[in-house]
């Protein structure tokens, strides 16, 4: 282990994106490896609007393991965390940094201490899976750091054992969660089944409607549905082999309606599993069963499906539009049923990919005002509009895998320091 009077710091910054279910994992056979009781498909979203960024550093300096989350420190005490760092440091190699003069020897790693500061573009716990795109992001920021020879499906075994989603977050495009059938997890293990660009027409809108913490963790609430939920066990044997069959044929055909139907009944059967856990649990509020009303009228007026509709642990909705065409007109529906209050800023409630309000003909206040009832939407029925019910929305698409960002610019620790900037 060299380096000019033993101060040097060593970093790594990488960016890596979240990822929504389309077939859910829900429940675990092994609590402590993460293991799952049913394979589970995933849609990465676009990094540029939902990501993690992640800077790991290294230096003899450092006298112990330190993380910042969001500019705040946190424990890394917690098992999940413990479990990534001793996986990652019992694969580091050596690594040399010839312009900085430093050498670490692959048995070095486990004496040295490291920073990690990690920065959510999105909201945390919340049901937007910032676990899964904050735990893949430190394993693969840590193994690039490391050196570590393993490829990404390998390394999402590791990523898998923070958090489960998180071994989705290291691939972009469509992604299966092979469950496995080892005991010491070593095959359940992510493989992508699609890039990002192999079904691009697809175009997302996601309903924050609660940017706050979720009262039932994921953790817990998986715990109780295994041990309490007499249809739990139905669904990981019965049903969702099958509907992982046809939702892999339906992305490798670009089928839309069989993907809208798999991933809309798939998200409804989730948390009626939910509802039959005891004591039962409640992620869906009124705000997205009006959603699902809103945009099941407008599939069965169209007679097939425009748009398909996921729920997570949580309220927010991700709705996944057939092409631009349908998610403007999906916009101005979202935007006549649930328009922001009066003195909100359209620019502040409209996020991401913008251009949409643009094809959606929306330009200001005005022009939400001016929105009228959509076809499908009985004259005789006066529409219930919801005034700021929906905190906002994030207009996106499926996007690209974790990638290193060289610019230091980047980094959120400070490169002679190691501390957040």
């Amino acid at each position: 282990m060299g380096g000019e009077a033993e101060k040097w710091v060593l970093m790594v910054t990488a960016r890596t994106p979240t990822n929504i279910a389309v077939i859910k994992y829900w429940g675990k056979r092994d609590e402590t490896l993460i293991l799952p009781i049913n394979d589970s498909i995933s849609v990465t979203l676009d990094p540029s609007h939902l990501c993690t960024t992640t800077t790991v550093s290294v230096s003899p300096s450092f006298d112990q393991d330190r993380m910042w989350l969001n500019g705040k420190e946190i424990s890394l005490q917690g098992g999940r965390f413990q479990s990534c760092l001793r996986e990652i440091r019992a694969r580091a190699q050596d690594v040399e940094d010839k312009k900085k003069g430093i050498t670490i020897k692959k048995e070095d790693w486990q004496k040295l201490n490291l920073h990690i500061a990690s920065y959510n573009n999105f909201p945390t716990a919340a049901g937007l899976a910032s676990s899964a795109a904050g735990l893949a992001c430190l394993v693969f920021s840590l193994a690039k750091l490391m050196n570590l020879k393993e490829d990404n499906s390998q390394l999402s075994a590791i990523a898998r054992q923070g958090s489960g989603s998180a071994c989705r977050s290291l691939y972009g495009g469509f992604v299966k969660w092979c469950m496995g059938k080892e005991e010491n997890g070593s095959d359940s293990l992510a493989v992508q089944l699609a890039d990002e660009k192999h079904w691009d027409d697809l175009v997302i809108i996601i309903a924050v409607v609660s940017a706050r913490q979720k009262e039932t963790s994921s953790t817990s609430g998986m715990r109780d549905t295994v041990v309490t939920s007499a249809l739990i066990e139905h669904r990981a044997k019965e049903v969702v082999p099958k509907r992982i069959v046809e939702m892999e044929d339906a992305i490798q055909n670009r089928d839309f309606p069989s993907f809208a139907r798999l991933a809309c009944t798939d998200s409804n059967q989730f948390h009626a599993v939910c509802l039959d856990t005891y004591p039962p649990i409640f992620y869906m509020n009124d705000t997205s069963h009006r959603i699902i009303s809103c945009v099941e009228k407008w599939n069965r007026a169209e007679e097939t499906p425009q748009v398909a509709y996921t729920f997570d642990a949580g309220p927010n909705a991700v709705m996944i539009a057939r092409n631009r065409k349908t998610a403007a007109s999906l916009l101005q529906r979202l935007l006549y049923n649930f328009p922001p209050q009066s003195d909100t800023d359209l620019d502040s409630y409209i996020i991401g990919d913008k251009s949409i309000l643009q094809d959606a003909g929306i330009k200001d206040m005005k022009d939400v005002e001016a929105l009228t009832a959509p076809p499908e939407v009985k004259d005789n029925i006066q529409t219930q509009k919801s005034k700021g019910d929906v905190s906002y929305f994030i207009c996106t698409r499926p996007g690209g895998g974790p990638v290193v960002l060289s610019d230091e610019t980047h980094a959120l620790l400070d490169p002679l320091t190691g501390l957040p900037k």
